[in-house]
């Protein structure tokens, strides 16, 4: 939510100062629509790398611009909080969307858009087809997602947290209910995906960042809903992992993971990276209890596919607990 303190008359002046020049209102108003790194930003302005540094390091100090890491990547955002966002966000409501300048940066970063998203589709065709072999495990995505609306209800909320947001599909999925949405993944490449999956869904509340679901990059108490979507079972410490979750949540929030039953599919552990085959409801009520949870329901959708043995096929657990 916007910040609504009243600023002092020193403090406007010196906001107005860092937004009202060309180069750093188009920055803000690119920024204002997808995070980008200064190389990107080079691109669509046209401008020298160290020029367009200057302009953002300036907006930063003015606390219109937050940084980022993502490995060897800088990137920046428009923050949503802090002093004068409001100001900014109304200035630039002001700004006629079909000026020259302003339609040619657009231009320009739909152009940036469609490479990062050729980039993305092609590391998918890469990987789809063990994706699609796993998928076939189980039952189809559509009634897992169908579970998971029906288990977190239809009443809006404020914010919400995906870890191992992977695709960005979760975040999507949930979209119509929130007013914000932050997803969190250590793969570089994943992001990737998952960027290019919510530019093309026009969702310009949500945050992606690379992070660490055992030391999250983002604040305690502060979202309504957290989801851990198909993660757990490739980490050494799934429990620590729901601890860190449920620090995230704001008191009343809910937690929902989405996980494999325990299975017998050995394969997976050897070559897809599963540290956990399966988890089981003894295990998940133990780890939600820990975290200072209240489990609310389970569902489990087992495959349909009665041609197969229960060796064979893989049964989507979900779990819901509350804060």
């Amino acid at each position: 939510m916007l910040e609504k303190s009243p600023l002092s008359l020193d403090q406007t002046v010196n906001l107005l100062r860092a937004a009202g020049e060309p180069t750093r209102l188009r920055l803000l108003m690119l920024l204002a629509q997808r995070d980008l790194t200064v190389s990107d930003l080079t691109e669509i302005l046209g401008q020298s790398q160290p020029r367009v540094s200057r302009h953002l390091k300036l907006l930063s100090e003015a606390g219109l611009l937050e940084r980022y890491q993502e490995g060897a990547w800088a990137y920046f955002r428009l923050t949503d909080q802090g002093t004068g966002s409001g100001i900014v966000h109304t200035l630039m409501e002001q700004v006629n969307a079909t000026d020259v300048q302003v339609a040619r940066d657009n231009d320009r970063l739909e152009a940036v858009r469609r490479r990062l998203a050729e980039r993305a589709a092609e590391y998918f065709s890469e990987n789809a087809n063990e994706w699609d072999k796993l998928r076939s495990l189980h039952v189809d995505e559509t009634q897992v997602e169908q579970a998971m609306l029906e288990m977190v209800g239809d009443t809006p909320f404020a914010s919400m947290l995906d870890l191992g947001t992977g695709t960005g599909r979760i975040l999507e999925l949930f979209s119509h209910l929130y007013s914000k949405g932050t997803g969190i993944d250590a793969s570089r490449d994943m992001l990737s995906l998952a960027r290019a999956r919510l530019d093309t869904a026009k969702l310009e509340r949500v945050q992606t960042r690379q992070g660490d679901l055992y030391m999250l990059p983002t604040q305690s108490n502060a979202f309504d809903l957290v989801t851990i979507h198909q993660v757990l079972h490739f980490l050494d410490n799934p429990g620590g992992a729901i601890k860190e979750a449920a620090n995230a949540l704001s008191p009343g929030g809910r937690l929902l993971i989405v996980d494999f039953s325990p299975h017998g599919l050995d394969f997976l552990q050897t070559q897809h990276a599963h540290r956990w085959l399966g988890i089981s409801d003894t295990h998940m009520s133990e780890w939600i209890r820990q975290a200072g949870l209240r489990a609310v329901s389970t569902r489990h959708l087992e495959p349909v596919d009665t041609t197969k043995g229960s060796d064979e096929t893989l049964t989507v657990s979900l779990w819901l607990a509350k804060k």
